[in-house]
């Protein structure tokens, strides 16, 4: 297993896929991160199935297996069903993946800038060809736009005053690095609550920087085409924004969470929720790995027509 990144809830997510049942299928891992999903979806499947993996970050993708049964595609996961589509796939996805987490090896590698526990360049570019980092962000973006993303995507207290003071802060000097941000946010926390409001600040910073909501939204879509019926989809979440969105689309077909009814009353989602209440890691999973503590995972199966 590669120490890339520790796989959170391994064994639960891609046995959800139902592998066993076609191990020549064919599936997808919509997020290959450090590559524990998929060598593990590997490890199941057959000498005829096929494994098509998604990544927008190069270092991931210099992580992949040597495997000839792996489509390795360096692109958003958005853009599933396109890329299902060319590959002539589309209807015929035994089972879908998607770990929405940010790996350990961006959250460890200072220069990418997605932890305050570096000082480093305020990056936080998942795909380190895209022209928008976090910098660009704190020093552009008004004061109104800055005060909805803190509140919207990172449920920042006092939102309006953390943009007033990256704002205030930016006059007097370009915001570059994440110990500038830091520094000029520092009125807003003490050493017993700096972990949890930095949490929240860089977490809203990074949805805005790669457009995470807007992108699982797109994928969620996507599933729906891509996928055979009783095909599975398996998705583990680490926030309640993210985690809604999942939720509301198993259980309504749309991230809303408005449900569509036929003229009987029937409701219109493409999908049957696998477990009604979601998966959590459990406690020894927890304890060896603390990043997993707030993953949930949920598990759908697409209607028959």
């Amino acid at each position: 297993m590669s120490v890339y990144h520790i796989p959170v809830l391994l064994n639960e997510s891609v046995s959800a896929l139902n592998i066993s049942e076609n191990p020549n299928g064919i599936f997808v891992d919509a997020t290959f991160g450090g590559g524990g999903h998929s060598r593990e979806i590997l490890s199941r499947l057959g000498p005829k199935g096929k494994l098509i993996a998604f990544d927008r970050d190069s270092d991931a993708i210099a992580n992949a297996p040597d495997d000839k049964r792996l489509i390795l595609i360096h692109n958003n996961f958005r853009f599933i069903q396109n890329f299902v589509h060319a590959l002539g796939y589309l209807g015929k996805v035994d089972g879908i993946l998607a770990d929405l987490g940010v790996s350990s090896h961006q959250f460890d590698t200072g220069e990418r800038g997605f932890s305050f526990r570096f000082d480093a360049p305020l990056d936080m570019r998942m795909n380190q060809l895209a022209k928008i980092s976090a910098a660009d962000i704190v020093n552009t973006y008004s004061q109104e736009d800055l005060t909805r993303i803190f509140k919207t995507y990172g449920e920042v207290e006092k939102p309006w005053k953390a943009a007033e003071l990256i704002c205030s802060a930016r006059e007097k000097g370009a915001i570059n690095t994440t110990g500038d941000l830091s520094k000029a946010v520092e009125k807003l926390y003490n050493k017993f609550t700096e972990h949890k409001f930095l949490a929240k600040l860089y977490q809203a910073l990074r949805i805005e920087v790669n457009m995470e909501m807007r992108s699982l939204e797109d994928f969620l879509q996507g599933t729906i085409a891509s996928l055979k019926p009783q095909g599975r989809l398996s998705v583990i979440t680490y926030h309640s924004l993210e985690d809604r969105m999942v939720k509301n689309f198993i259980k309504t077909g749309n991230v809303e969470g408005e449900t569509q009814k036929d003229f009987f009353g029937k409701n219109l989602s493409p999908f049957e929720a696998i477990n009604k209440k979601p998966i959590l890691p459990p406690d020894d999973e927890i304890a060896s790995n603390t990043r997993s503590r707030s993953a949930k995972l949920r598990v759908a199966e697409l209607k028959e027509d």
